[in-house]
């Protein structure tokens, strides 16, 4: 057997079949559809020399033994998003076990080599995105995460528990991390540059740093029909003056910004706004510019709110540094994708993933391929056959490079 990107594509449309359907699919981490997912995962592995096992934060492992007990681990994530798409995760995972597919046919590796399927890389349930990879570098705070809840009121730590993850002993998975010497995942890169350049692949320079926050806008409930326009205290419109400035904010320094989500009360149509809570989102993949659109922001909204007679309070919910990629790395997988379709172009990604973890602590890199009108997080989410086989290819020749690297004693 040897690497087969049409056999990652066709693993990818069987995932497909048995954990989706016509919403999209269905891999809501800590489900039984999720758990249907990785059966599959384990089933892959029969009659090979590979041990598959589950870590103390619920990541699901198969490991190939090498000469060597220097390791290079692969993967990505099955988990998905409520009517999510086929690929985001999937094709990492389903890439990876190609890969140990192919190496465990033609004998002892030099060194080992591992595909891991992290646990609930979404956060899509209680809102705690890479947390598996997290557990793993030693960067969950647990005790936050001990106090999520789903919108059904369940809790994170008792629905974790009942997938045997104790969050007590969760970051014991960090000796999995022992022998670790380099990281290599593929992705689609759920956005619209590469299809709008015509190509398939390229070399991902490093993730995006994210600041990530809740600001509550308090100012005076009152009767919109009798309270006057100049004496009102509205947070609603203080909101909507902060929406305005983040946007800038992100143009203004190249990066993005975003309000996402904004709920005010009372929330009926005869009343004046007299709380509203809006999140903020904003992503840089420079760390000093990071910081000063972060400045920036809160500059805003204390202007904004003072313009409506209202106070801001500010509550942060997630935030990661720029993770850039590892040099030798980088080398490895711009060869590789110069291999396969013959240029040189790299992007940083805007999204997380499970690398953005892992380069905290291990060198690291990705590839991308394109993703059709750059949609993700979305049934319509797809990617030319093509491009997955080139991506699949791309992520191929790049691991035997971080063997050779690992193996040589140069990571």
């Amino acid at each position: 057997m040897t690497f087969d990107p049409a056999r990652v594509v066709a693993d990818l449309r069987a995932l497909a079949q048995h954990t989706g359907g016509p919403e999209g699919s269905r891999r809501l981490a800590w489900t039984a559809d999720w758990v249907k997912a990785r059966d599959r995962f384990r089933a892959a592995f029969a009659g090979l020399p590979v041990d598959v096992s589950t870590d103390e934060a619920g990541n699901l492992w198969a490991v190939l033994r090498g000469q060597s007990p220097a390791m290079l681990v692969v993967g990505s994530h099955l988990d998905s998003v409520p009517k999510g798409g086929w690929l985001d995760g999937a094709l990492g995972v389903m890439a990876g076990v190609e890969l140990v597919r192919a190496l465990g046919a033609e004998g002892t590796p030099p060194i080992t080599v591992a595909v891991v399927d992290w646990a609930d890389e979404e956060g899509a349930r209680f809102g705690r995105s890479l947390f598996g990879s997290a557990a793993v570098v030693g960067s969950l705070d647990v005790e936050a995460a001990r106090g999520l809840v789903d919108k059904e009121g369940q809790r994170l730590d008792q629905t974790v528990a009942a997938h045997g993850v104790d969050l007590a002993t969760i970051l014991a998975a960090k000796s999995r991390l022992a022998n670790v010497k380099a990281y290599v995942e593929v992705h689609i890169e759920q956005g619209p540059i590469l299809e709008s350049k015509g190509l398939g692949i390229c070399t991902v320079t490093g993730t995006k740093g994210i600041e990530r926050e809740r600001l509550v806008f308090r100012g005076q409930a009152a009767h919109s029909g009798t309270m006057p326009m100049e004496m009102r205290r509205d947070s609603l419109l203080a909101a909507a003056r902060f929406a305005l400035a983040l946007a800038e904010i992100g143009r203004r320094h190249q990066g993005v910004a975003t309000a996402g989500h904004v709920q005010c009360w009372p929330g009926v149509v005869t009343a004046v706004p007299g709380e509203t809570r809006i999140t903020m989102d904003m992503r840089h993949i420079d760390a000093g510019s990071l910081a000063a659109m972060h400045r920036e922001m809160r500059q805003a909204a204390e202007e904004s709110a003072k313009a409506e007679g209202c106070t801001v309070s500010f509550e942060p919910i997630f935030r990661i540094p720029p993770m850039p990629f590892h040099p030798k790395l980088l080398d490895a997988a711009r060869a590789s994708v110069k291999e396969v379709e013959g240029h040189d172009v790299e992007l940083p990604s805007g999204a997380l993933h499970d690398a953005s973890e892992m380069a905290r602590e291990v060198p690291t890199v990705m590839i991308f391929s394109s993703s059709i009108a750059g949609l993700s997080h979305t049934k319509e989410e797809d990617t030319p056959e093509d491009h997955l086989r080139m991506a699949a290819e791309a992520f191929h020749r790049t691991c035997r490079r971080a063997i050779e690297l690992v193996a040589a004693g140069e990571l």
